[in-house]
């Protein structure tokens, strides 16, 4: 059975509902696991790349979970920052998705990867086929799931860390949420 962890009991679906920004957590460095892009990546390098510090997520909409998701057996997601004035909108647009997703290390936030995420109703409202984006099948979450949500169709996008899971899958055995929780230790005044 698949485990998930959240650093906040709140973060359902990322933390949808949470308008909390990154706090004292600056960005990184660019090129880390950078990965060569095509088709939807590179869609997602070319118009998030200015999005590499998370105050200028948090500035165009995009606002922080505060919660970092990862598997003990599959890796992490990340920290996502969700864009709620288009999570519900009822479409996708490849150049700007719903949420960017972030690692913590060394008190720094990288850009790692996006989301794209849509309920299966406001989908099948006005589309008669499950969603593509650019060519890359969404995944389809059913209900009752683990984030208490409708059913939904999502899509990662690692576009700035490479993953030898697959570049569309849900969780990066490269990415973690150690740092996330050393962080939020600190903040609390935990050793």
């Amino acid at each position: 059975m698949e485990m998930m962890t959240t650093k906040t009991q709140g973060a359902m679906w990322f933390g949808l509902a949470a308008a909390l920004s990154c706090g004292s957590v600056s960005p990184a460095v660019a090129g880390q696991g950078q990965v060569a892009g095509t088709g939807l990546v590179q869609v997602v390098q070319r118009t998030m790349e200015r999005y590499r510090d998370p105050v200028a997520a948090d500035a165009a909409g995009w606002k922080s979970a505060d919660a970092c998701v990862s598997s003990p057996e599959e890796g992490a997601m990340g920290v996502h920052f969700i864009k709620g004035s288009i999570v519900f909108d009822g479409k996708f647009d490849p150049e700007e998705p719903e949420a960017l997703i972030y690692e913590v290390t060394d008190r720094r936030a990288r850009l790692v990867g996006a989301e794209f995420i849509i309920t299966a109703a406001e989908w099948h409202a006005n589309n008669a086929a499950p969603p593509v984006i650019l060519g890359q099948q969404t995944n389809f979450v059913g209900s009752p799931n683990r984030f208490g949500l409708p059913a939904f169709y999502e899509l990662h996008v690692w576009a700035f860390r490479n993953n030898t899971k697959g570049t569309y899958v849900d969780f990066n055995p490269a990415v973690s949420c150690a740092g996330f929780e050393a962080q939020a230790a600190h903040s609390h005044g935990q050793p």
